[in-house]
C-alpha cells in the first residue's frame, strides 16, 4: 500500500528580503537598489533588515504593465 500525502499550498510571505525580492523580479542588487531610491519600489527597515512588502512588488509589476501599455 502506498502512503498519500497532501501538501497544503504554501503562503505568499508578506515580506521578503531583497535577494528574495531579486529572484522574484529577476533583477541585479543594484537594480533593485535604484528602484528602491527612485521609489518605484516600497520597503521597510525591521531594524538593520531591510525587507520589501510583497503588495510593493505587485504593485511594480502592474506599474510595468501599465507603462508597456502605453508604448
Amino acid at each position: 500500500m502506498t502512503a498519500v500525502t497532501f501538501t497544503q499550498p504554501v503562503p505568499e510571505p508578506e515580506f521578503l528580503r531583497v535577494k528574495e525580492a531579486m529572484a522574484v523580479l529577476r533583477l541585479g542588487r543594484t537594480k533593485l537598489y535604484e528602484l528602491i531610491r527612485s521609489g518605484r519600489l516600497t520597503t521597510v527597515t525591521e531594524g538593520r533588515a531591510r525587507l520589501i512588502p510583497s503588495d510593493s512588488i505587485r504593485e511594480y509589476k502592474a506599474l510595468l504593465k501599465k507603462e508597456a501599455e502605453r508604448n
